[in-house]
């Protein structure tokens, strides 16, 4: 049974609100900003309203919901918190002081939900060999990450996968850049090499390079593409790099010594939706 504090499903509610750091849902709340403890306890928290309507419009299912009336602007944040309340989460008032402590945004929407991980394996990814898939060797940089799996969705990814160890794709500033994408496709982690180019045979492995290969606009994107883009600091591996079948060049013609991987990802993955545009 919940603590009475806890009670509160309704903002008419007349059940006490959470007003203490030290209540066991805030504690345990709280904690999911380190990814051990994420992982412990299987869920990750998202605020935003749009990220939060992306995530139930992709049929996620929050586990808890902490909102505070004070806090809402606008009819938004009270349209949300009606979808909430149609849901099996729990859901808590809490004032003021505990939302901002859950939240990381400078200006705290009123709405703050856990969601459970989203954990897909490389065998349940189902692909007809047509589809642009994206594969990232062991990304660290969250906020890549994020960008990444916005664009990814953009353009019509039917999945990211990322070669393990990597950043954690529901820290909260990957959860923050992807806009709400990571709700809308698979993103898969795996640390098998082999088993993930097995599993992508039949695509055409086009990897990223500076000096290396054709023009990306003479590359062959049509059809099925797997797209592997590198590590931020030292591009791909050579456990990765041999699986590669066509290499695109991105020329840098200024000063810089690197593209960052987020923007080259975005140009190779509109090279793809250019050639397999339809009509």
């Amino acid at each position: 049974m919940q603590p009475k504090e806890a009670e509160n499903h309704g903002m008419n509610n007349p059940s006490p609100i959470i007003t203490s750091t030290r209540n066991p849902h805030i504690v345990e709340a709280r904690k999911l900003d380190q990814r051990k403890h994420r992982q412990q306890q299987g869920r990750f928290a998202v605020e935003g309203l749009q990220l939060l309507h992306m995530a139930l419009d992709s049929g996620a299912q929050p586990v808890e919901v902490f909102f505070c009336e004070a806090l809402f602007v606008g009819d938004e944040a009270a349209a949300l918190f009606a979808r909430f309340q149609k849901t099996d989460a729990e859901i808590f008032a809490v004032s003021p002081e505990i939302l901002r402590a859950l939240s990381e945004r400078e200006s705290p929407q009123g709405l703050v939900a856990t969601f459970s991980l989203i954990e897909k394996s490389l065998d349940s990814l189902t692909l007809t060999g047509h589809e642009l898939a994206i594969v990232l060797d062991r990304p660290q940089d969250p906020g890549n990450l994020g960008t990444i799996l916005r664009t990814a969705d953009a353009a019509g990814a039917s999945a990211v996968i990322c070669v393990t160890p990597c950043v954690d794709p529901f820290d909260p500033k990957t959860v923050r850049s992807s806009m709400g994408s990571l709700f809308n496709l698979p993103i898969i982690q795996t640390p098998d090499v082999s088993g993930l180019f097995a599993h992508l045979q039949g695509f055409n492995i086009i990897g990223a390079d500076a000096k290396r290969g054709e023009l990306w606009t003479q590359c062959d994107w049509h059809g099925g593409v797997a797209l592997v883009l590198g590590n931020e600091a030292r591009g791909l591996a050579d456990d990765v790099s041999g699986h590669i079948t066509t290499w695109a060049s991105l020329p840098m013609s200024g000063k810089t010594e690197s593209l960052n991987v987020a923007i080259a990802g975005g140009i190779l993955m509109y090279a793809w939706v250019q050639a397999n545009l339809k009509g």
